[in-house]
């Protein structure tokens, strides 16, 4: 029996990961929290990750904006512990299925970014994802992979779309920036693809590398917003269309954040579904956080 290790356990990704498992009676699954496994402590890691045959390592620094003024920090968690994960599963034979991020890229493309694309992360949080992602390519090249995500959203949990619900309810107008564009992706439909991945590497269908694991589809964060309130029954025009400049923040932002599908196929799994489509389902549930 295939047994999963899942780091960051506690948070929106990790919590949909133990969903989707908790489906999977095949998968028995170990979740290790924030305060039960400190990712930047070696031995703590390599003590957890034995005896697991996948790794799905949901743990990471995500204050963007923290991270420019604590750099070393956030590159603790998204660079070195990572170094640590590989290791571990590459004494142990474990695959390694790392999250990664859209923010490893410039951001100044014209077109959707393939998965070869050449890097260059414009702010801190970047380049300690990408330090993190060459560490599973460099320590595990036959067993390990980097899945890049972007734009996250849950039912559950504080990110852009239960923001958007929350001023609703206490402004009659919002301005959102329109002027960034990228994919609104559904974390537990993430989820779903991370534990396909595993299966499929576990059976020798995907090849080891970089995956792109975001909705079809593109829209800014001003139309992201616009589909929020229309799927509420909110009237759209309550969000009006502003810039980034509007909203200066410490750390610089890609105004480009679409990100190209071609290696799924080849891993015998299906494209990604539309952004549109998923957040409808999301918004549907009958309580936050809960499948249907």
């Amino acid at each position: 029996m295939t047994r999963v290790l899942v780091t960051g356990a506690g948070g929106m990704l990790g919590r949909d990961l133990l969903a989707v498992l908790r489906t999977r009676p095949d998968l028995p699954v170990t979740a290790a929290t924030r305060a039960g496994l400190d990712v930047t402590d070696a031995g703590a890691v390599r003590d957890a990750v034995g005896g697991h045959d996948v790794v799905l390592n949901a743990a990471a620094w995500t204050d963007v904006d923290g991270a420019e003024t604590r750099e070393a920090d956030a590159t603790a968690v998204n660079g070195d512990a990572v170094v640590h994960l590989a290791h571990a599963c590459a004494v142990s034979g474990a695959r390694l299925v790392h999250v990664s991020t859209d923010y490893v890229f410039a951001g100044n493309a014209v077109e959707p970014y393939p998965e070869d694309a050449p890097t260059g992360p414009v702010n801190a949080y970047g380049r300690g994802k990408l330090a993190g992602e060459r560490a599973v390519a460099r320590l595990l090249p036959e067993t390990g992979y980097v899945v890049r995500t972007a734009w996250l959203y849950a039912t559950h949990g504080r990110n852009f779309v239960t923001t958007m619900l929350r001023l609703a309810a206490e402004r009659d107008r919002l301005d959102v920036v329109d002027d960034q564009r990228g994919q609104p992706t559904w974390s537990y439909r993430l989820a779903e693809r991370l534990v396909a991945l595993a299966d499929a590497a576990l059976a020798g269908d995907a090849a080891p590398g970089t995956y792109h694991g975001t909705a079809a589809g593109e829209t800014t964060w001003y139309g992201l917003a616009r589909a929020v309130f229309a799927l509420r029954g909110l009237d759209p025009d309550r969000v009006r269309p502003t810039t980034s400049d509007s909203f200066p923040r410490p750390a610089r932002r890609p105004r480009y954040s679409v990100l190209a599908h071609g290696r799924w196929a080849a891993a015998k799994l299906p494209p990604p579904e539309d952004w549109h489509a998923d957040l409808a389902e999301a918004l549907s549930l009958p309580r936050p956080g809960t499948p249907r």
